[in-house]
């Protein structure tokens, strides 16, 4: 497993996220995060909502039962959804970082993220919370999710030199790839040129911003999985072929393709299978050849210009 710098602390190429655990035991929660540690995957991607709280809870109940693993994990929760409405107010960020706290037993989060953009956000108040949690030591670094780069430039004009976003979570994967769309349609009248995130992708590189792909797996908004879907029948078929080229499965030759971007992205994965989890950790060392990333670019439906 290759690690990267992202605020300053050495986190795993790959993290794994936990939106899924709650429908886990103790005992199989145990074994995917033991074997995310064995191959290396050091990261763990939580939110305030995800399982009403028992995802955190559940993740809580591991470490407290291997309190030696705490300093060995990075962790990573979102804030910002509260009773199906956004609110990023300076109370509800720090009443909720507190509740993810004390869910997850520890005494510090290593990320803290805005979840989604809040249209009455005050920035200066996301500031203050921001500034209050770093200086009692409860979050290390911070970041947002879904958000654009002129979101971040405004909230970044009120945050200090150790508060400002590290971090941006945003949906990236072979059949979502609006990212890279509008970057390479410059200039063209057609559906891919349309710019649908203010640039994010190249504010981030500019910024040294690292993109955390969120479901890396799924087609549309949890449209479901396209590996083995029989919508994406070209997909699959290159997929399996460039797997066997390079020695990993389909699975892995996703997280392959997401990795070749010179973005330096952290992909999220979601399975809280141990094979998978495998394959993924393999295959994150790999480094397939531009004319393959292409290939599979093109292997979704997408035209080049």
């Amino acid at each position: 497993m290759i690690y990267r710098s992202i605020g300053g602390v050495k986190a795993s190429r790959v993290a794994q996220g936990c939106m899924r655990i709650d429908s886990l035991t103790a005992s199989q929660v145990d074994a995917l995060v033991k074997t995310d540690l064995e191959c290396g995957i050091n990261f763990f991607d939580h939110a305030f909502i995800y399982g009403g709280g028992s995802c955190e809870s559940k993740f809580g109940a591991f470490l407290a039962a291997n309190p030696s693993l705490r300093e060995q994990v990075l962790i990573q929760t979102k804030v910002g959804i509260h009773d199906g409405y956004y609110d990023s107010s300076k109370e509800r960020v720090l009443s909720a970082a507190e509740a993810c706290l004390s869910r997850l037993g520890v005494d510090y989060i290593d990320f803290l993220l805005i979840h989604r953009p809040d249209a009455l956000v005050d920035p200066q108040e996301v500031a203050e919370a921001f500034d209050k949690l770093h200086t009692q030591g409860k979050v290390r670094y911070f970041g947002v999710s879904n958000h654009n780069s002129l979101q971040i430039e405004l909230l970044n004009q009120y945050l200090g030199e150790e508060t400002k976003v590290v971090v941006d979570q945003l949906q990236f994967s072979m059949t979502n790839t609006t990212m890279v769309d509008a970057g390479m349609n410059v200039n063209m009248e057609n559906e891919a040129a349309v710019n649908r995130d203010a640039s994010i992708l190249d504010y981030c590189r500019l910024h040294g911003i690292t993109i955390q792909p969120w479901s890396p797996f799924q087609y549309g908004f949890f449209g479901g999985v396209y590996l083995d879907d029989p919508k994406y029948p070209r997909l699959n078929e290159k997929l399996q072929e460039m797997a066997d080229q390079y020695g990993t499965t389909k699975t892995g030759m996703v997280i392959a393709w997401i990795l070749r971007h010179p973005a330096l992205m952290q992909p999220i994965i979601g399975t809280v299978n141990c094979d998978r989890v495998r394959q993924i950790a393999q295959a994150s060392d790999l480094s397939i050849s531009r004319a393959d990333w292409y290939e599979l670019y093109k292997a979704t439906g997408k035209t080049l210009p």
